[in-house]
């Protein structure tokens, strides 16, 4: 059972940056798990913000964070990345983990498609 845990969210203003980790455990993490992330706005159903898609190392994002966010992993510190640059209130929102290791490339911004995730970090962009 691979248990996931997020951190490095926090409170910025617009046009700051962070960097969101997800930490991996309890099984098998390594270049053939798709990973994401996904965000919950307040009063907003959750989206897809980015994915690294096990098959091909390629990267997909949601137009509103294209050109800002990057998404990454190191299979060696089982570990997921999101560095987010030039923040905006818009981006405020809790950041959700996901971890999937069959998950096809149709799918991959459907959160009900992934088998694990992290418990989230906030995330406030606020002047």
């Amino acid at each position: 059972q691979v248990q996931l845990v997020e951190s490095g969210g926090g409170l910025v203003q617009p046009g700051d940056s962070l960097r969101l980790s997800c930490a991996a455990s309890g099984g098998s993490f390594n270049r053939y798990t798709t990973m994401a992330w996904f965000r919950r706005a307040p009063g907003k159903e959750r989206e897809f913000v980015a994915a690294l898609f096990r098959n091909n190392g390629y990267t997909y994002y949601a137009d509103s964070v294209k050109g800002r966010f990057t998404i990454s992993k190191d299979n060696a510190k089982s570990t997921a990345y999101l560095q987010m640059n030039n923040l905006k209130p818009e981006d405020t929102g809790v950041y959700y983990c996901a971890a999937d290791p069959s998950i096809i490339l149709s799918s991959i911004r459907d959160a009900r498609r992934y088998d694990y995730w992290g418990q989230g970090t906030q995330v406030t962009v606020s002047s």
